[in-house]
């Protein structure tokens, strides 16, 4: 039996694939390397002889992979009696780099299995976004946004039929106050879904301010679990602060409270799409129905790692809405997680941008619109009427002129039923008259004003001829 070399598998598949295949093809080469060299000392010194290594040694067949214990190992073919020296496997402590030039020959492979260590890894890249996807954010306009502000409520069902809860889902504007700085216009993302999954209660809910470019300024979610009396609760808080995005995570299990606190740079999460942004970005492809190449966003998996998700046409789709049969447009979003298995939605959309059906891969319940909702269309405004100016007669126009003899009968009457009620006013404005004309003076309003200033609440009553024989203040100093 051949010597076995076995890994761990902390990584997710596809990372261990190809880490697998890579520590495959470097010992395949080191170990060709090692029967090239000891070939060449064995013509200097003649002091080993082995037979004529064919063009596919079986010391270099391609590796086979097997699984043991939730391991995987790499097996090579033991080399026969023949195959002289044996070699142990390359990454053993006892095997030195180089032949010497006497020749060494090693002790034959045996059965126990080597923990290899990881191989070190080439330079890791750090997660990006692909030009796609900046470009479509960068090209997202305000007012196809406003058309994504509305309500979806739709219902939970398993795969038999039964109602198990709800979902909903809502866009609304608002205003944001980031810490230090000055208020600004965004959107408030509201997401919630309730139900019980085998008889055990359980909900998440989702409160995001979106900005204008789809950037998340501050997001809660909450989740919660009810197991045979034991509660389950999962509060994650990411929030913006300065160029830094701060995340808090706050597990609680019956009385034991683990709590986590992790942090990025802003400038590197740009074409980050959260949960909040997730729903006005998929509105905003289903209202298009067209989805461009290469749609790679980041994201945060379940443990809140950053990852990156992809976005996909699942093309149109018929599905009846209450008593209507109508077009769905179909999209898939994956979130490639490096800690655990890929996550995969479908979702299919109305044209306006309405959630009709979400299911994710794998899980034994969906999401149904039951009832057609009003659909959002763009509203064109009309060119405001220009009127052009016209002169007007009214003394010519019948309606006019009768509503204005109409008002001058009101207010006559009006008048002549005051002056009844009130004799007074006969009286004090005979004796105004009546001294105006005596007086004849050349200032009337001078003559009035002085007239009636002994009426006046706000000075002390004096006698009304005091002021015969005295100047007038109300007069000029040229009068």
């Amino acid at each position: 039996m051949g010597c076995r070399i076995a890994y761990n598998t902390g990584l997710s598949p596809w990372l261990r694939q190809e880490t697998f295949l890579r520590r495959c093809r470097g010992d395949a080469r080191t170990l060709l390397f090692h029967t090239e060299k000891m070939e060449e000392d064995e013509q200097t010194t003649g002091t080993l002889v082995a037979d004529e290594v064919e063009t596919t040694s079986p010391s270099v067949a391609e590796p086979v992979m097997s699984a043991r214990s939730s391991r995987e190992t790499m097996e090579f073919p033991s080399p026969t009696d023949e195959d002289e020296p044996h070699l142990l496997p390359v990454d053993d402590p006892d095997v030195p780099p180089f032949p010497g030039s006497d020749g060494v020959e090693f002790p034959p492979p045996t059965d126990e299995v080597v923990a290899a260590p990881l191989p070190l890894p080439d330079a890791v890249q750090p997660l990006r976004s692909s030009t796609e996807a900046l470009e479509f954010l960068s090209l997202i306009d305000p007012e196809e946004l406003q058309l994504c502000l509305f309500g979806d409520s739709l219902v939970t069902i398993s795969e038999t039929g039964r109602e198990l809860g709800e979902f909903t889902a809502s866009v609304q504007r608002a205003v944001y106050e980031e810490e230090g700085k000055d208020e600004v216009e965004c959107y408030l993302v509201h997401a919630s879904s309730q139900g019980a999954l085998d008889d055990a209660p359980c909900g998440t809910s989702i409160i995001a301010y979106i900005s204008k470019k789809l950037e998340t300024l501050e997001q809660h979610r909450y989740e919660y679990l009810t197991v045979q009396g034991s509660k389950l609760n999962k509060n994650k808080h990411m929030v913006k602060r300065g160029e830094k995005l701060v995340i808090n995570k706050v597990i609680t299990q019956d009385e034991v409270v683990e709590e986590e606190n992790t942090s990025y740079d802003w400038s590197s999460l740009e074409g980050f799409v959260s949960e909040g942004s997730n729903i006005l970005l998929m509105r905003v492809l289903a209202k298009r129905q067209v989805i461009p190449q290469n749609m790679t966003f980041l994201a945060f998996d379940m443990e809140s790692n950053l990852c990156i998700c992809t976005y996909g046409e699942l093309g149109i789709q018929m599905q009846t809405i209450g008593k209507a049969n109508v077009e769905l447009f179909g999209i898939e979003r994956n979130i490639w997680s490096e800690e655990d298995l890929p996550n995969t939605w479908h979702s299919f959309f109305l044209s306006d941008g309405h959630l009709a059906s979400r299911v994710q891969v794998g899980s034994p319940v969906s999401m149904k619109l039951l009832t057609m909702p009003v659909l959002v269309e763009k509203e064109e405004q009309e060119p405001k009427p220009v009127f052009g100016k016209q002169v007007l007669e009214w003394e010519e126009d019948v309606q006019l002129y009768s509503r204005f003899l109409d008002r001058k009968e009101e207010l006559r009457s009006d008048h002549a039923t005051y002056i009844r009620r009130h004799p007074d006013v006969r009286i004090l404005m005979a004796d105004f008259l009546q001294f105006l004309l005596l007086r004849k003076p050349d200032d009337i309003v001078a003559f009035a004003a002085e007239f009636f200033a002994p009426f006046a609440t706000a000075r002390s009553p004096t006698s009304a001829f005091h002021a015969s024989y005295e100047p007038s203040p109300f007069l000029g100093p040229c009068q």
